[in-house]
């Protein structure tokens, strides 16, 4: 006679295998699609999926992630046995990785219109009230998005001779003072200092007196607070969760979705009482918008389509976008303090555009100061911060392999960044291998990339005749070796760095960015690519700029800079530095 407990493990066992035999079924089928109609004649071809382990039942391939230190790593692991497109179970989540350029490119471009929907994440519902389609990063693809998007584009990318520009500098280089004036006041000479909140809320401010003209107080315990809880998020979303995928787990997560939910719900409150309240009692719809909130004001009273609610997400994503500024920034200074010839380098250039600090940096100097913009995108590539995955919103195909709808895209930019088929040594943070030499109107063999293009060579032709007159310049000589640092090396000695570094001013030789690195996607590609991409590269450059030209930056302690592979984010509570201060740079 079975017992009770038997025959619950018989159930229990049942349903397992039963669960297995339909994964399997699902998960091994051909995908039928229609690829044309002619009248009544309608083509369906199958396809097969992409190929892929066999997945475990309910954790599915989940334990093959479970040795590396982020999903990335594991990914690019995994695409050395099984290729550069293959499949996997991610609990119960039919899941696609694409590990290369063409196929990235495929899948953002060529069918972006595929693959416009964003996972179903537990945690992405309760960051944004409930529903992640109030975020516009997270949401899927909509009439909604695209008008979020268009009412917020020229505010996020303002051409150099707008107005909108000339703020962003302003706004840029008066906050990069005040932090001046701030560490100034905090910061001991040789001493180790925690500078990541103040530059948090520097960018804090930058972010609202831009979008909304208003700042904050730097002692402001609110401000400070809502500051906190952004880099909070910012570090969130950047981690990955088994409950992503298996969200029966959610009642052990309890804890701390409630606190992800109470940061959320406290910065929506600042924003509304603090920022949007305020604007609203003074709107004057007569007068043309002066910002992001202005536009944002008008459209809830001109478009019924657009609620309350659509605003505040609004204000909160992109005033948010400051954390990403900040721990951007904060990366570049661990790479400085690690590779002091790199801040030497951009110190160089400072000295050169500010006539030796005899005022700050702004917008306006980044074309020419291309070592500076090198740096930050070298950071960008180094810290290989991953693109939000798609989700397929019907089925389609990519490279013969059919997609079923709801397949969850990952989008593998982390081996794009640490590939040697695409970099020379890319295991060195070498901002120069962003940088090419005009001489004569041809380039110097590209330090970049092992590949040479035909695309570079026009580009560089037509950049030599509208190129800037004026600009750091740097031998081929300082190129090649000043910046060939590996990330845990450090040059202390003065007289090595003279040796090494044979930077001129104003010579022929011109140095610039190179424009056409079609393996380098920071920020996407596609219909979905940042919207908010050129405040980030701009007040980023402004921010690093400015505390260079103060000081020198250095560490204590090497082995406390720690930072995650495949995540441009880092702790809130993180590494602290040192910061001299250069002689004769005065805080102007």
């Amino acid at each position: 006679m079975l017992t009770l407990p038997l025959v619950m493990i018989i159930i229990i066992l049942s349903y397992v295998v039963g669960l297995y035999i339909q994964m399997l079924y699902k998960f091994g089928r051909k995908v039928r699609i229609v690829d044309s109609s002619k009248e009544n004649n309608i083509i369906i071809r199958e396809y097969k999926q992409a190929p892929g382990p066999v997945p475990w039942p309910i954790i599915g391939n989940l334990t093959l992630l479970a040795r590396f230190r982020v999903p990335f790593e594991g990914f690019t692991e995994l695409s050395k046995e099984l290729g550069d497109i293959y499949s996997l179970t991610l609990g119960s989540t039919r899941c696609l990785v694409v590990n290369n350029l063409e196929l990235i490119r495929e899948v953002l471009n060529q069918n972006g219109k595929f693959f416009g929907g964003r996972p179903d994440f537990f945690r992405y519902h309760k960051l944004f009230g409930g529903d992640r389609n109030n975020s516009l990063a997270l949401c899927d693809w909509s009439s909604l998005q695209q008008k979020r998007r268009n009412l917020a584009r020229r505010h996020c990318s303002p051409r150099n001779s707008s107005s909108y520009f000339l703020k962003m500098s302003n706004v840029g280089s008066f906050e990069a003072s005040e932090l001046m004036e701030k560490m100034n006041e905090k910061v001991n000479p040789g001493e180790e200092f925690e500078i990541k909140p103040l530059i948090q809320q520097t960018c804090a401010n930058m972010f609202t007196q831009y979008m909304c003209s208003m700042r904050f107080d730097y002692e402001d315990t609110d401000f400070q607070t809502i500051v906190k809880y952004f880099d909070e998020i910012f570090w969130e979303i950047n981690q990955g969760y088994a409950l992503d995928f298996l969200p029966w787990l959610s009642p052990f997560y309890k804890k701390h979705t409630n606190t992800i939910v109470g940061w959320s719900n406290s910065i929506r409150k600042f924003i509304l009482e603090r920022i949007i309240n305020e604007r609203e009692q003074n709107l004057d719809l007569d007068e043309p918008e002066t910002d992001f909130t202005d536009a944002l004001l008008k459209s809830l009273i001109e478009d019924k389509n657009v609620s309350r609610d659509t605003i505040i997400y609004m204000l909160e994503d992109f005033i948010g976008g400051h954390s990403a500024v900040g721990n951007l920034v904060m990366m570049a200074l661990a790479y400085i303090a690690r590779n002091p010839l790199i801040g030497k380098q951009i110190q160089m250039e400072v000295d050169g555009v500010s006539n030796n600090g005899q005022r700050k940096i702004n917008l306006y100097d980044m074309e020419n100061m291309p070592y500076t913009m090198a740096t930050i995108f070298e950071v960008l590539r180094y810290s290989s911060s991953p693109i939000v995955p798609h989700v397929a919103t019907e089925d389609t195909v990519i490279a013969g392999f059919g997609v079923t709808e709801g397949t969850v895209v990952f989008i593998n930019n982390y081996k794009l960044n640490t590939s040697s088929q695409y970099w020379k040594n890319p295991e060195l943070f070498q901002p120069h291998r962003f940088l090419e030499i005009l001489d004569d109107g041809e380039f110097s063999k590209s330090q970049a990339s092992t590949k040479s293009s035909k695309n570079n060579s026009d580009n560089t032709k037509r950049r030599n005749s509208e190129g800037s007159d004026s600009g750091i310049e740097y031998d081929k000589e300082t190129l090649t070796i000043s910046s060939s640092v590996s990330e845990s090396s450090v040059l202390n000695s003065s007289t090595k760095f003279q040796n090494v570094h044979k930077a001129k001013h104003w010579r022929s030789e011109k140095v610039q960015i190179k424009k056409n690195i079609p393996h380098f996607l920071p920020f996407s590609i596609g219909k979905r690519t940042c919207i908010g991409q050129n405040l980030v590269r701009g007040f980023g450059f402004i921010l690093l700029a400015n505390i260079i030209q103060q000081y020198n930056v250095t560490s204590n302690n090497l082995s406390s800079i720690i930072t995650v592979p495949a995540c441009v984010a880092l702790p809130t509570k993180t590494f602290p530095l040192v910061f001299i201060p250069r002689k004769n740079h005065k805080n102007n």
